[in-house]
């Protein structure tokens, strides 16, 4: 049987739908699905991979290596390889994904349906600017999309939610690496100023900084800054069995503010004076979570949203004060990012402008949501935008005012998919097809 009945959601939980899912397995299988929204390993928090009432299909049984080269640092592989498995496989050969998000458990596809970044975006770009090739499948038949092969379809497909075909496969050029190890330098920075300083003055590939969230007054902005490149030098392996997982939904009261602060503060002391420098594993610089399984039970069985936006240079002040009014709030998580992003970007509705991004995210509830809101129309105020990938409260008007190219988006997705077979909750919620 193709299609189960399902409940799902995405990863945030806070948002889900009951529909049916198919796990197709060969390229043959999903041809005869027809025309379905794909989706992955579901990493996005809201609503961009679920579809209510409708099929999808879940592309992680089509996980095969297609093809490597050696010399040139070039791969082809089925959208449902997770891009931390390319890290895994190739990072001992010379070899790394050019750009990796959070999770390597994100898949290829998604990684292009989102146009990720990741903690070198300041150099390196977008993971939609390393992509040399990607076959769409389009009324069950394939086609081939580049740069400078079909260019308007593949702007409208990198970061395009995936709403002008069903990503099959890529070739990506990956970048060359010391080996499967990361020299990791962190410092504690005091508070905002020395945050943002450290962050534009590291001329390190790899820069990101955690925040303290709940810090308020003299300490706003305080945290930790982490530098890091490549090594040859082989990391001390993590020691079998070291992966935890979190059993069930934790209550409420484990995320108040009170334990967040306190947590918060013993975390930013962890680093001592001076900073400290130390050879990680890859897997631990870049993707620090993976090793604690079902992390999002954390925020309870309601889920979580998570504010993300970028903001341009210029509007620095107004990030401050964002990061003014969640520390007020208190109802930040102890999961907060911030990191300066370069000009590069893939598509037509890629999230990263040249400054910043701020990540945080909050326990669902009534109190998040009405912050979360204004918060986003601040970052609209200040012409900068919020991430899709994360995103499961913003309206329509908000994010077509915040992706000035939407429109040409739109048109492209007409033609490609004109009975809107491939829309989303996301979509739909934001009428994003409405031209």
């Amino acid at each position: 049987m193709l299609w189960k009945s399902t409940s799902y959601t995405g990863w945030g939980r806070a948002l889900s739908a009951a529909g049916e899912l198919a796990r197709p397995e060969r390229m043959s299988t999903l041809a005869r699905l027809g025309a379905v929204p794909a989706i992955g390993a579901r990493r996005s928090y809201g609503d961009a991979c679920l579809n209510t009432a409708g099929q999808a299909a879940d592309m992680s049984r089509l996980d095969r290596i297609l093809g490597f080269d050696a010399e040139t640092g070039r791969v082809e592989a089925e959208a449902g390889v997770p891009i931390g498995e390319l890290a895994r496989l190739f990072a001992p050969l010379g070899w790394m994904p050019a750009v990796m998000p959070g999770t390597g458990f994100a898949t290829v596809g998604g990684c292009i349906a989102m146009d990720v970044h990741g903690k070198n975006h300041h150099a390196d770009g977008s993971f939609g600017q390393h992509v040399i090739s990607l076959k769409l499948m389009q009324d069950g038949k394939s086609r081939t999309i580049a740069p400078n092969r079909g260019k308007a379809l593949f702007e409208a497909t990198v970061g395009g939610l995936g709403q002008t075909g069903i990503i099959t496969s890529a070739k990506l050029q990956m970048i060359p690496c010391e080996g499967p190890g990361m020299e990791v330098t962190e410092q504690r920075v005091e508070d905002w100023d020395e945050h943002i300083a450290l962050l534009d003055s590291s001329e390190a590939r790899y820069t990101v900084g955690w925040l303290d969230a709940t810090a308020r007054g003299k300490h706003l902005g305080r945290g930790i800054v982490e530098e890091a490149r490549s090594t040859a030098v082989r990391p001390q392996s993590a020691p079998k069995g070291s992966a935890k997982s979190v059993p069930f939904d934790f209550p409420r009261f484990t995320l108040s503010r009170v334990i967040v602060s306190g947590f918060n503060k013993a975390y930013y002391l962890r680093i001592r004076d001076g900073g400290q420098t130390r050879i990680k594993p890859l897997e631990e610089f870049f993707f620090p979570l993976d090793r604690i399984r079902d992390w999002n039970r954390l925020y309870g069985k309601s889920g979580f949203h998570q504010f993300q936006c970028a903001l341009p240079e210029a509007e620095l002040p107004r990030l401050r004060s964002i990061a003014e009014r969640i520390a007020g709030s208190g109802l930040a998580s102890p999961l907060a990012v911030l990191k300066r992003l370069g000009p590069g970007s893939g598509g037509l509705m890629s999230f990263p402008m040249a400054g910043y991004t701020l990540a945080v995210d909050f326990r669902e509830g009534p109190k998040a949501r009405a912050l979360i809101s204004e918060l986003i129309s601040e970052a609209q105020a200040g012409g900068g935008r919020i991430y899709l990938a994360k995103d499961s409260l913003a309206t329509e008007a908000q994010v077509k005012a915040m992706y000035p190219d939407w429109r040409r988006w739109a048109e492209a997705c007409a033609r490609h998919d004109p009975e809107g077979a491939l829309e989303t909750d996301l979509t739909r919620r934001l009428s994003l097809r409405s031209l």
